[in-house]
């Protein structure tokens, strides 16, 4: 268990000045540099007020351990898993607190070839190095800081996931959220031949309408409202560093990320048969089903970025998606992208010349789901261990929490890594009304 305020399992994250400021930050870059013994750092920030003094401090300390900085300023994360290999440096550290409030930040962290780094594969030595003061020699010689831009670059790396002389002249409503990714849109905009409706579309720090997180349901009306007055063919929302992305059909209907997992295994099969996609244990059946028909192969996983990644490294899998909207390409280092998504489903719905309730509403009819259900409570585990002994007659997985499957229906629970909370998941076999029952009575059991 970490012992600094901020250190998690996947990043570094807290309120800002109490649990993360600019001391903390300047000896993570110093012990970064040490411990990936690194002599070039990517870095980057989101929009948040808090952002350039932590840049500042995370570069200083990175140039006062001896390696240079290359600082992209303002970008997206998925801008640094590019740019890590492409620029070649020994690692990246993007500044994001991603979706949570204004007054927190964080880093996330890539060691070179943008392998993700975690608190177990070595956020933990990082914190031990801070804890004993062992940020290791200043350097004789202080590394450099250069500017750079490479947004041309970044949009142009994304063309081998998409062919415009094959997208359809879509009108898209495109909520940034007043996050980081309205840069990025403008730059591939002329490479489309869609007409962009941008909402919220400047970077602002004072977040006015509401925090980037499109999976909270207030946040998600503009988006609505916007395709229904424009007329728009479909939507699509953004996180604050646009790792993830959400969907809304033309109707103004948003779109469980689960699906989204199949849309797009379907879109890369179509290109690769035979390859492997990864997927998480949450919700399984419409993936499997989708990626079978399409003669490919289904792999499961652990939830979470590290894991996904891990198991595509290891299996040489082409696509990794998981229902929170994290979507993971070979092709990107294997790295999570909000824009890819974006590209590919754009493509796959001009291809099949179908709307894009269409081309969910199968899926959504044949295999109904809860979408994920967090209750808060005071002891997660125990209640995991009551829940599994009420449904011993199903057939039991311990891969990530417990997933139960019948005939005809199957769940999934599971703590948070990060929270005292469970996170609930049901399908059924073209049994909505099956599902909602069974949802009902897990949640009854989950709340007692």
């Amino acid at each position: 268990m970490s012992k600094i305020p901020g250190f998690k399992a996947y990043d570094i994250r807290g309120k800002v000045p109490s649990e993360l400021n600019a001391e903390i930050v300047y000896k993570v870059g110093r012990t970064f540099v040490k411990n990936q013994r690194a002599k070039k750092v990517v870095i980057g920030m989101d929009v948040r007020e808090s952002s350039p003094i932590l840049s500042e401090a995370l570069a200083r300390g990175i140039t006062d351990a001896g390696a240079k900085v290359f600082d992209l300023g303002l970008c997206g994360t998925e801008m640094i898993y590019f740019a890590t290999p492409f620029l070649d440096c020994d690692g990246g550290v993007m500044i994001t607190a991603s979706h949570n409030p204004p007054e927190y930040n964080g880093l996330k962290f890539v060691k070179r070839d943008s392998v993700p780094m975690g608190y177990e594969s070595g956020l933990n030595e990082i914190e031990q190095m801070i804890l004993n003061n062992d940020l290791g020699e200043l350097s004789e010689k202080k590394g450099e800081v250069e500017s750079i831009d490479i947004m041309k670059e970044f949009i142009d790396n994304l063309k081998q996931f998409y062919d415009p002389a094959k997208i359809n002249p879509y009108k898209v409503v495109v909520n940034a959220g007043n996050g980081c990714i309205g840069p990025a849109l403008d730059a591939i905009e002329n490479k489309l031949p869609i007409k962009m409706v941008k909402v919220f579309h400047n970077p602002d720090s004072t977040f006015p309408n509401g925090v980037p997180n499109p999976l909270l349901p207030e946040n998600r009306q503009p988006t609505v409202d916007a395709i229904k007055n424009h007329g728009a063919d479909f939507g699509v929302a953004w996180d604050g560093d646009y790792d993830r992305c959400f969907f809304f059909d033309e109707n103004g209907n948003f779109i469980e990320g689960y699906y989204i997992v199949g849309l797009l295994a379907k879109s890369i099969l179509k290109k690769n048969p035979g390859e492997k996609i990864v997927h998480d244990p949450r919700l399984v059946w419409n993936t499997i089903d989708i990626v079978k028909k399409a003669g490919g192969q289904a792999i499961v996983s652990v939830s979470g970025h590290a894991f996904i990644k891990e198991k595509m490294r290891g299996t040489n899998a082409i696509y990794g998606g998981e229902m929170s909207a994290h979507h993971y390409f070979r092709d990107n280092s294997y790295s999570d992208s909000g824009m890819i998504p974006f590209l590919l489903v754009t493509q796959l719905m001009s291809e099949e010349n179908k709307k894009l309730s269409e081309l969910v509403g199968e899926m959504i009819s044949q295999y109904p789901c809860s979408g994920e259900i967090n209750t808060k409570l005071d002891n997660p585990a125990q209640k995991i261990e009551e829940i599994k002994a009420k449904y011993t007659d199903g057939k039991m997985d311990t891969l990530d929490g417990i997933s139960v499957e019948y005939d005809t229906w199957r769940f999934n629970v599971r703590m948070s890594n990060t929270e005292p909370l469970i996170r609930l998941n049901v399908e059924s076999k073209s049994d909505e009304k099956l599902m909602r029952e069974k949802t009902e009575e897990l949640l009854s059991l989950i709340r007692r």
